[in-house]
C-alpha cells in the first residue's frame, strides 16, 4: 500500500467518473464517504465502495452518517427507517436497560446493512449534550440532555456497531451541544466557562475516550480559544481533547465545506491540519474544491499515521447474531409506537 494523505473525500454521484477514478490513484485519500447523492439502490452501493477502494488499490475505510431520525443517508426503500437518538433515549427515560438494549440493538443492524454494501465506519454515536434553545442542528439526533443519558446510550450503541464489525466514529468532540447556530451555515460561539464545559459538555467523550476515531465541532468556545473553532484550534485539540480529555485515537475535522469556516476550502484543509487534526474530511464530492483541499493536506505520518493504523489494526469483527431475530425484538419496541 502506498503512503495515504490525511483526507476523507466524498464522489459526485451514483459511479466513479474517470476524472474521479484517475484524482484518487493519484492523491491517494486515507478514505471515503458517501451522502444521499451516492445512492439508489442495494447493487449500485456496492459497486460504488468497490471502485472507490479499487481507486487507490486496498480495502480504505468507506464512512457514512447513517444515525437514525433525520441523518440516515440510506433510507426506505433499501433500508427501513430507523428512530432518532431522542427516541431511543425516551424508552431509556421509560426503562434504563430497555433503552441501553434499543440502542445497541439499533446499531447492530446499521451494521448488518452497512457491511452488506462494504461500508465499514459509521459516524455514530453522537456525544452532544444540547441544551435548552440550542440550535436544532443536532436536536432529536442526541438521546438526552443529561451527560450521563448521552454517555451510558452512546456507549451502547458503539458496541452495537462494533458487535457487527463496523467501527464507530464519536462526534461532535468536544461538544456540539450548547451550539446556538447550524455550523452548517454558520459559526456557533459558545461563551459559558470552561467549568460548566467540564461539567456538561466533556464528559460522554471522556467516558469513551478510547474508541479509536472521533469527529471535531466546528464551534467556537471562547472560555478556552476566542478566535478559532475546535477543528482548527491548537488550544482545543492538544488542550482539551488531548489532554483534559483524553482522547488519543484519530480524529477527523467535520466537513471542511460547512460554512463555519473560515477562507477558501484550500485555507481550510491547512488550518484543519495545522489546528492538529489528524484527517481532513471533504464531503460534497466537487472537483475544483477536492484539488484545493490535497493541494494543503500531507501524507499521513508520525502519530496521525499511527493513529490511523490503529484504527485499521482494531476494526471489529462481526459477530454471529441472528440477522432476523435481532430486527423483530427491535422492530417491536416501536411497534405500539
Amino acid at each position: 500500500m502506498t503512503e495515504s494523505k490525511a483526507m476523507i473525500l466524498g464522489c459526485s454521484g451514483l459511479s466513479l467518473t474517470p476524472e474521479e477514478k484517475a484524482f484518487y490513484k493519484a492523491e491517494r485519500p486515507w478514505g471515503f464517504i458517501l451522502f444521499g447523492r451516492n445512492i439508489s439502490e442495494p447493487q449500485q452501493i456496492a459497486d460504488l465502495v468497490a471502485e472507490m477502494r479499487e481507486s487507490v488499490g486496498w480495502h480504505a475505510p468507506v464512512l457514512i452518517d447513517q444515525e437514525g431520525g433525520r441523518v440516515q443517508r440510506i433510507r426506505p426503500p433499501i433500508l427501513q427507517h430507523y428512530p432518532s437518538g431522542q427516541a431511543l433515549g425516551d424508552i431509556y427515560r421509560q426503562d434504563r436497560e430497555q433503552g441501553l438494549r434499543a440502542a445497541w440493538l439499533m446499531s447492530r443492524l446499521h451494521a448488518f446493512d452497512l457491511l452488506k454494501f462494504g461500508i465499514n465506519v459509521d459516524c455514530l454515536p453522537v456525544l452532544d449534550v444540547p441544551v435548552e434553545g440550542s440550535s436544532n442542528v443536532i436536536g432529536n439526533r442526541a438521546y438526552g440532555g443529561d451527560p450521563r443519558t448521552v454517555t451510558e446510550m452512546g456507549r451502547a450503541a458503539s458496541e452495537g456497531l462494533k458487535a457487527g464489525g463496523v467501527l464507530p466514529v464519536m462526534k461532535h468532540m468536544p461538544g456540539h451541544g450548547r451550539g446556538f447556530a447550524d455550523s452548517h451555515h454558520e459559526l456557533p460561539v459558545v461563551t459559558v466557562s470552561r467549568a460548566e464545559l467540564e461539567a456538561h459538555d466533556f464528559p460522554p467523550f471522556i467516558a469513551m475516550k478510547d474508541e479509536l476515531a472521533a469527529m471535531t465541532c466546528h464551534v467556537v468556545f471562547t472560555a478556552i480559544d476566542d478566535s478559532n473553532p475546535a477543528t482548527t484550534s491548537r488550544k482545543v485539540i492538544d488542550g482539551v481533547i488531548r489532554q483534559h480529555i483524553g482522547f488519543n485515537g484519530l480524529l477527523l475535522s467535520d466537513d471542511t465545506s460547512m460554512n463555519a469556516l473560515a477562507g477558501t476550502i484550500g485555507e481550510r484543509a491547512a488550518n484543519i491540519i495545522a489546528g492538529g487534526c489528524d484527517i481532513v474530511l471533504h464531503c460534497n464530492g466537487h472537483m475544483d474544491e477536492m484539488r484545493q483541499v490535497v493541494a494543503n493536506v500531507p501524507a499521513l505520518t508520525g502519530a496521525s499515521l499511527k493513529r490511523a493504523d490503529a484504527v485499521l489494526a482494531g476494526m471489529p469483527r462481526a459477530d454471529q447474531s441472528d440477522e432476523a431475530a435481532i430486527r423483530s425484538e427491535f422492530d417491536a419496541m416501536f411497534a405500539a409506537a
